[in-house]
């Protein structure tokens, strides 16, 4: 499951996929659909008792040839045109349950995925291809959907046939069926010897197409800088080569399953061919009637195609058998982070005070390198701080922490007083509003972008804050306004104004607390401007935290805490720290010549 998964755990992984059991992991999916399992299996076996009962007609119209009455013969060939009627119409049924029950199942499956997929905190996918999971919503649950809704329903139809036609084939001609019965351990033999090697390729084949699949997600969601860089033949070559991989793996599994089908039909069609001989010899010597020959030889040759639909089908119940093991790995994959079992209410009126005490952190992916060290923060309710520092310094981590998206390998941090792994995460986000260093816009309007902070507010309220964050004044001129259809991650707009979105969107959640990293970084001085006099008088009655590289941004807060190497190393007001000289002082001199950005 995790990119870093070590080979200790492959080899356990592997081992599962060698039987069918993991199917069992779609019970509690099958099981709300009683009455749609039972209407099916209704159908299978009623279909199943019909072909059964087709060689019998058969038999009686064969043998009414030599009848003497015309009129027997006819009825005889009036039964076989019933039950032929009614095997369609049992098919039909057959296929619209099982196929109905399917689609349910897999949607269920798809959105039980998505759901706990969605509330797993950024340190799981910190250890996960998001292209991985996707692969498995879609390749793996495609795998499962051919099981419910087709190989399921086809094997337990072919396991009747075989089952029953056994049965009457011994009682039309013991004899021939005790021949025919010699040929099944032969037969059995290979389908056990290669479906163990189906298996493990199985398993490989959709190990190689996860990660094909998540090679191309990272590349087509970088696209721009993918071309910037010109790395189109490269990425080319490497989604290529993981291609092949993934087709290499194929093509021993589909060459596996070929030979294991080729030795099975051979087996199977020599058998009946042998058989039909000495039961031709038999009707010879009046032994048996023509049409008990016809009868047992169709029987026969049910039984053989059941047993070779059965090889077949074991193969696709491999496959899928190691699609639901990788579902199920995902459904049952745990958290890091989890909201508490008996968690704390907040108060109704969050007053939006902030303490880091004494935390330390360094993230899953890099265990070796310290984010924070043992950093304390004590932000009052209302204040506006800015955190400044380097970069690496540890100022986007602070506000990774505040929104619990990990925790601290050491240390507290409380919001009004109280421990965020005592609250649910729901429940204190809803009073934090964050926008990120990397404004994030969805693939809709601009008017549901903003209003992704607030989903239950007004066109009137998203205007506000559009024209609050200085973002109105270009989304007026798009060609339907708020309307307008701004692309996957807002390729349609430009920086700047992908800014003023996020921005738009934070100002409209209204929440006690405002996390704003690097917000203005891509603005033009006038919407900076703008932007920081829309922030400022928001800050007015909310606690307000800024990251910022430019220090002209941060001039005006109440406080600027110096953070280097994950702690703090100075704290005060502009003038303050740079009267103390040290880190803040040189990093304004850089970026300042007599009070003016330097050009």
């Amino acid at each position: 499951m995790a990119r870093n998964q070590n080979s200790e755990t492959n080899p356990v992984e592997r081992e599962k996929s060698k039987s069918v059991g993991p199917l069992a992991g779609l019970m509690p999916y099958l099981l709300p659909y009683r009455l749609l399992i039972s209407l099916a299996i209704l159908a299978l076996m009623t279909t199943a008792g019909l072909s059964l009962a087709l060689p019998l007609a058969v038999r009686r119209v064969v043998d009414g040839f030599s009848a003497g009455s015309a009129e027997l013969m006819d009825n005889y060939f009036g039964a076989a045109i019933a039950i032929a009627a009614l095997l369609a119409i049992g098919t039909g049924f057959r296929y619209y349950f099982v196929t109905r029950l399917g689609e349910r199942v897999v949607s269920d499956i798809r959105k039980a995925v998505y759901d706990k997929m969605i509330g797993m905190s950024p340190a799981f996918f910190d250890q996960v291809m998001t292209g991985e999971v996707l692969s498995r919503i879609t390749t793996d649950t495609t795998l499962i959907l051919s099981v419910i809704g087709s190989s399921v329903s086809i094997a337990l139809r072919n396991l009747l046939i075989f089952l029953g036609g056994i049965t009457l084939m011994l009682i039309t001609s013991a004899k021939l069926t005790g021949m025919v019965l010699l040929i099944v351990p032969v037969v059995i033999v290979p389908i056990i010897v290669l479906g163990r090697r189906v298996r493990k390729l199985s398993r490989e084949n959709q190990d190689r197409i996860a990660e094909s699949s998540g090679n191309a997600s990272e590349t087509l969601l970088a696209v721009q800088t993918v071309q910037a860089f010109t790395h189109e033949a490269l990425s080319r070559g490497r989604f290529s080569d993981l291609t092949e991989l993934a087709f290499d793996a194929a093509r021993q599994r589909i060459g596996a399953r070929a030979i294991m089908t080729v030795i099975v039909i051979f087996l199977i069609f020599t058998g009946v061919v042998g058989v039909l001989w000495i039961g031709a010899r038999d009707v010879r010597g009046a032994e048996m009637t023509t049409g008990a020959l016809v009868q047992f030889v169709i029987y026969a040759v049910m039984v053989s195609g059941a047993v070779a639909a059965l090889s077949e089908i074991w193969g696709e119940l491999q496959r899928a058998a190691g699609a639901t093991e990788r579902l199920v790995e995902l459904l049952n994959a745990t958290d890091t982070v989890k909201d508490p079992a008996a968690a704390q209410a907040l108060p109704d009126v969050t007053r939006g005070s902030v303490q880091f005490d004494e935390v330390s952190f360094s993230y899953p992916s890099r265990p070796g390198m310290i984010a924070l060290n043992n950093l304390t923060l004590d932000i009052r309710p209302g204040e506006t701080v800015a955190l400044v520092g380097p970069s690496g310094a540890g100022k986007s981590t602070v506000f990774q922490l505040l929104l619990r998206f990990f925790d601290p390998t050491s240390g507290v941090v409380r919001l009004d007083g109280q421990d965020l792994t005592h609250l649910t995460r729901s429940d204190f986000r809803k009073q934090m509003a964050y926008v990120p260093q990397d404004p994030v816009i969805f693939a809709t309007t601009a008017m549901e972008n903003i209003r992704f902070g607030r989903p239950d507010a007004s066109d009137d309220e998203v205007a506000a804050a559009a024209k609050a964050a200085a973002a109105d004044e270009f989304l007026v001129k798009l060609p339907d306004g708020y309307n307008s259809y701004v692309g996957e991650r807002g390729v349609m707009l430009s920086g700047g104004q992908k800014q003023r979105i996020a921005i738009a969107r934070a100002i409209l959640r209204d929440a006690p607390v405002l996390m704003l990293d690097e917000a203005t970084s891509a603005l033009d001085a006038e919407s900076e401007l703008a932007v920081k006099q829309a922030v400022q008088k928001l800050s007015e009655n909310r606690t307000t935290l800024i990251v910022a590289h430019r220090l002209a941004t941060v001039k005006q807060a109440d406080r600027i805490i110096v953070l280097d190497e994950g702690r703090v190393v100075a704290q005060g007001s502009h003038d303050e720290l740079v009267k103390q000289g040290g880190l803040y002082a040189r990093l304004a001199s850089l970026q300042f010549t007599d009070g003016q950005l330097v050009a």
